[in-house]
C-alpha cells in the first residue's frame, strides 16, 4: 500500500499509509502527518491520490519541499522519492515491502491487503472526475504492489484480437514497450481456456519450450487471471517477474482470482459509464444541429420560419406571430429579440388575455396617483419598462376594440400617455405581437381595427401545428425526456427514450394542445412509467382512431361502456377543461372559442368545485 516513511521525534521509523484522497503535511495537529521542527508551517504541503498518480504539491508560496536539493513547490511522486520538510526527510513508497514468507499469518494479510486495495479503488470510481485510463493505471499499481510482482499488464480483448491497455511497473510509472514484453502463447492459453494461470519458472516449462516470445524474454513467474463478466472476457491481468522463479503461490492466485473478479466489474461499470458520456454527447451534438436558439425542429416549415426570424431580427419592423396555442410563439419573440441590437435591453411580455379588461389599459400604459380608485402611487406601464428593448404582446387579438385604438396612436406616434396623466412620453420599443386567433377574418366580422391588424403585421411569422411537422414530434419530445428526466428520477435509456408503440402513438397522436400537451404528455409518462423506454400506455395515447381534422389520434380506451347520454356529458366536461387549460384557466376565452356564454364555463367551474 502507499506510503510515506519518515523519522520521529523519539528516532523512531514511522510509516503512515495514504488511505485518503488529501493528505496533510505540517506542524498543526489538525494535518494527517504532522511534523515537528523548525521552518514547518502549520500546513506545509499535501498529496493528493488521483487515479494512477499522487501529487506533492505545496499548501503556499513561502512553504517548498526539497527534492535533491531542489526547490520545488510540486511534483508527482514516484516510488522511492526522497523529499524534506523542514530538517525533516520523507520517503515515498508505492508498496509495502514484501511480507516474509515464513509467517504463518501472511495469506490472511495478503487477503486483507487485497481487500483493501479494492475499497480504495471503488472509491476511486465512484467519483465521477475520475478517468477510465486513471482507474486502469490504479488497477495495475495495486496488483503489482499486491503481487509482489516487477511489472503488470492489462490486456483488453475484443473477439480473437487483444490488446495492451495498461503497462505499469513497480515504480507506478508506464512501461516501455509492453508488447514487447508480453508472452503471447500464455495469453492466447489463458483467453481460450478462460481459467486463470500460475508460472512458476515458464523459461523452463514444458508447456512454452516451442514459445519464442516465452525463450527471448526468459521468463520466470507469471500470473495470469481473465477479467469475465456475466459471462463477457473483457480480458486479463498479467503480472510477472523475470529475475524470480516460484514467486507466485496458489493462496496468490486465489486472492487475485476475487480481486479480478470484482475489478471486472469496476472496469465494466467504467466502461459504460464512459459509453453513456458518449451517448450524451452524441444527443447533444444531434440535438444542437436541429435547433434555433431554444426552438427545436427540422422540418421545412420550421426551417422557413428560422429564415424568416433571422431577416427580421436585425430591424425595427413590427412582427405578428400566428400559430395554435402552444405552437411556441412566445419562443419566436424571445429569438428575434436575442438575435436584435435590443438584445441587451429588456424584453417585456404581456399576455393580453390574462389581464381584467378594466385593468388592460394601466397595464399597458401605467398611471399616475389618483388615477382610480386603487391607484396609490404612480407606476410605469409594460411598454416604458420595455424602453430600449422589446415588448412581447401574446393573445394581442383579445384587446377589447376601445382599447385598439390608444394602442394604434402608441404604434403610429411612440409615445405613452398614462391613465390620469395629461401629457405623453416618448418610447423607443420594438413591438413583436402573437395570437392564435384569424385576425383577419375578426377585421371582417368588426372585432378587430384594420388599421391596427396592418400596423402590427408588417411582417408575418406563422408557426405550423406540431401535427403538421412530422418527424419534430420524436425531436422535442426527446429533448423533454433529457430535461425532466433527472428531476423525476426517470431511469430511461437516453439513446432510446421511446420504444416502438410510444414513438408511433407520438408521431400519429394529433397534438391539439401542441407542444406545450406534448410537454405534459412526456411529464406524466416519465412519472408512472416502469421501464427503461416509455410506451404508448406510459403517454396515455393507446388507442388510434380519426382526428377531427382528417389525421388519425390516440386517445384512451373507456374503462367500461356507459349511456350516451352519460358519456356525452363525460366528454363534454373533459372537453371544457381541456380548452381551459390550454387557454391557461382563461374563461371568458374559453367561452369564446367554444362559442357559449360564459356563464357555462362559470356553472361547469362551479360543478368541478363541488367534486
Amino acid at each position: 500500500m502507499p506510503h510515506l516513511q519518515y523519522t520521529g521525534p523519539d528516532g523512531a521509523t514511522l510509516r503512515f499509509k495514504l488511505l485518503r484522497r488529501l493528505t496533510s503535511i505540517g506542524s498543526s495537529r489538525e494535518c494527517d502527518v504532522v511534523l515537528a521542527g523548525p521552518d514547518i508551517a502549520p500546513t506545509h504541503c499535501t498529496i493528493e491520490h488521483e487515479a494512477g498518480n499522487f501529487k506533492l504539491e505545496s499548501a503556499s508560496r513561502s512553504a517548498p519541499f526539497f527534492i535533491a536539493g531542489k526547490k520545488l513547490r510540486e511534483h508527482n511522486l514516484r516510488h522511492g522519492d526522497v523529499f524534506v520538510v523542514g530538517p525533516i526527510e520523507l520517503s515515498f513508497a508505492a508498496i509495502d515491502p514484501p511480507i516474509a514468507s515464513s509467517d504463518p499469518e501472511s495469506a490472511a494479510k495478503v487477503q486483507i491487503e487485497a481487500m483493501r486495495q479494492l475499497q480504495r479503488f471503488s472509491e476511486l470510481l465512484l467519483r465521477d472526475e475520475s478517468s477510465l485510463d486513471g482507474l486502469l493505471n490504479e488497477l495495475i499499481d495495486q496488483v503489482v504492489a499486491l503481487t509482489s510482482a516487477s511489472k503488470g499488464f492489462l490486456v483488453l480483448a475484443e473477439g480473437d484480437k487483444y490488446e495492451v491497455r495498461v503497462a505499469r511497473g513497480l515504480d507506478r510509472q508506464p512501461v516501455d514497450d509492453p508488447e514487447q514484453l508480453l508472452s503471447d502463447k500464455i495469453i492466447r492459453e489463458v483467453i481460450t481456456s478462460r481459467e486463470p494461470q500460475i508460472i512458476s519458472d515458464a523459461y523452463h516449462d514444458m508447456r512454452f519450450q516451442n514459445s519464442m516470445s516465452v525463450i527471448n524474454l526468459k521468463l520466470s513467474s507469471v500470473m495470469c487471471v481473465p477479467l469475465i463478466v456475466r459471462g463477457e472476457l473483457l480480458g486479463l491481468i498479467y503480472v510477472g517477474n523475470n529475475s524470480v522463479v516460484n514467486l507466485f503461490k496458489q493462496s496468490q492466485l486465489e486472492t487475485l482470482r476475487v480481486y479480478a473478479t470484482q475489478a471486472a466489474l469496476f472496469i465494466k461499470n467504467a466502461k459504460l459509464l464512459n459509453e453513456l458520456r458518449s451517448d450524451a454527447v452524441g444527443l447533444q451534438k444531434r440535438l444542437d444541429d436541429v435547433k434555433f436558439g431554444q426552438i427545436i425542429g427540422s422540418c421545412p416549415q420550421m426551417i422557413e420560419v428560422y429564415k424568416r426570424v433571422e431577416k427580421v431580427a436585425g430591424t425595427d419592423i413590427s412582427v405578428l406571430v400566428t400559430g395554435e396555442t402552444g405552437t411556441g410563439k412566445e419562443l419566436i419573440a424571445q429569438e428575434i429579440h436575442s438575435r436584435s441590437p435590443r438584445s441587451k435591453g429588456p424584453l417585456v411580455t404581456v399576455n393580453c388575455g390574462a389581464i381584467p379588461e378594466n385593468l388592460i389599459e394601466s397595464e399597458l400604459f401605467g398611471h399616475v396617483k389618483g388615477a382610480f380608485t386603487g391607484a396609490v402611487g404612480n407606476q410605469l406601464g409594460k411598454f416604458q419598462a420595455a424602453e430600449k428593448g422589446t415588448i412581447f404582446l401574446d393573445e394581442v387579438g383579445e384587446l377589447p376594440l376601445q382599447l385598439q385604438v390608444k394602442f394604434l396612436r402608441v404604434l403610429q406616434e411612440r409615445q405613452v400617455q398614462r391613465v390620469g396623466e395629461t401629457k405623453s412620453t416618448p418610447i423607443d420599443v420594438r413591438v413583436v405581437a402573437a395570437t392564435n386567433r384569424d385576425l383577419a377574418k375578426d377585421v371582417a366580422a368588426g372585432r378587430f381595427r384594420e388599421d391596427l391588424y396592418h400596423r402590427l403585421n408588417v411582417i408575418d411569422i406563422h408557426l405550423p401545428p406540431l401535427r403538421e411537422r412530422g418527424q419534430d414530434v420524436a425531436l422535442i419530445a426527446r429533448y423533454f425526456v433529457t430535461r425532466y428526466a433527472r428531476e423525476y428520477g426517470a431511469k430511461i435509456d437516453a439513446a432510446h427514450p421511446f420504444d416502438p408503440s410510444g414513438e408511433r402513438a407520438l408521431l400519429r397522436f394529433n397534438w391539439p394542445g401542441n407542444i406545450r400537451q406534448l410537454e405534459n404528455h412526456v411529464k406524466k409518462a416519465l412519472v408512472l412509467a416502469d421501464g427503461p423506454a416509455l410506451t404508448a400506455r406510459d403517454l396515455d395515447l393507446e388507442i388510434d382512431m380519426p382526428g377531427s381534422a382528417g389525421a388519425p389520434i390516440a386517445i384512451a380506451a373507456p374503462e367500461q361502456i356507459l349511456p350516451l347520454t352519460e358519456a356525452r356529458e363525460l366528454w363534454q366536461r373533459d372537453y371544457i377543461n381541456h380548452v381551459l387549460a390550454l387557454n391557461a384557466g382563461n374563461r371568458t376565452k374559453t367561452a369564446r372559442d367554444l362559442g357559449v356564454d360564459p356563464r357555462t364555463i362559470f356553472r361547469h367551474l362551479e360543478k368541478e368545485d363541488k367534486k
